[in-house]
């Protein structure tokens, strides 16, 4: 029988959520914009992503980026990459030191660490992403490296709330079929999505025994991006690594 190493004892997981202020991006990206899909110009993002990388106190080439689909792939990265990582919605990696970066604007970005073996994934959970299935998906991956569901903690970030969010009967059905807790009204009474809710629901179930929201709500709080209230729009991060 093999057994997984653990984590040094000097190195634990570290999470960190990014707001909008602060950075150099101009209207509407205004100011600390960090996604380079969204129209802002590059080289703000890139002094915005290199200010990151300082704060952290790491090379920029330790900062490993999706590129984000709404779809159910995950990649295990044990190094630095050359550009970001293609149709992907969740990244797994073993190695200390490598930051994990989720982009959102109002979907969930997901901080999942194993304290004993090190194993850290970030996780893009739109309401796609929670349909099909992409938090297990990321799971699965942790697990083949050593994690056990009993030792990961995790952190919901910021998203649109079930308030606020939207939807048509039916799309709200669909989530409903794999995370029931999802399904609310909205602030008016017409179907919504509470998107965190139906990650930690799905969490939950996968046996994690420790499930943290950030409450806030994309939509709600002007000092967040969010893509469902201002359409053309910036994207902060969510940032995982073993450090």
């Amino acid at each position: 029988m093999t057994s997984t190493p653990a984590a040094p004892p000097s190195l634990r997981p570290r999470r960190v959520v990014t707001d909008r202020r602060g950075g150099r991006s101009r209207s509407p990206y205004d100011s600390f914009n960090l996604g380079d899909h969204v129209g802002d110009d590059p080289a703000d993002v890139a002094a915005n992503r290199a200010r990151v990388a300082r704060e952290l106190a790491v090379p920029e080439d330790r900062l490993v980026w999706m590129n984000q689909v709404h779809g159910t792939g995950v990649a295990v990265v044990t190094g630095p990459q050359d550009g970001p990582v293609p149709a992907t919605d969740a990244l797994v990696t073993p190695t200390p030191g490598l930051v994990l970066c989720v982009l959102v604007a109002d979907c969930v970005p997901v901080l999942l660490a194993d304290h004993e073996t090190g194993v850290v994934a970030a996780v893009h959970a739109g309401r796609e992403g929670v349909r099909q299935g992409v938090v297990p998906a990321a799971l699965s991956a942790m697990a083949s490296l050593g994690a056990r569901a009993r030792h990961v903690t995790a952190l919901l970030g910021p998203a649109v709330c079930g308030a606020c969010y939207e939807v048509p009967e039916q799309m709200q059905a669909d989530v409903a079929r794999v995370a029931p807790s999802a399904a609310v009204p909205t602030r008016t009474g017409t179907p919504g999505l509470d998107l965190r809710a139906g990650v930690e629901e799905i969490l939950r179930k996968a046996g994690i025994p420790e499930v943290v929201q950030d409450p806030r709500c994309t939509v709600e709080d002007r000092s967040l991006f969010s893509h469902r209230r201002d359409g053309v729009t910036g994207r902060q991060a969510g940032l995982v690594w073993l450090g």
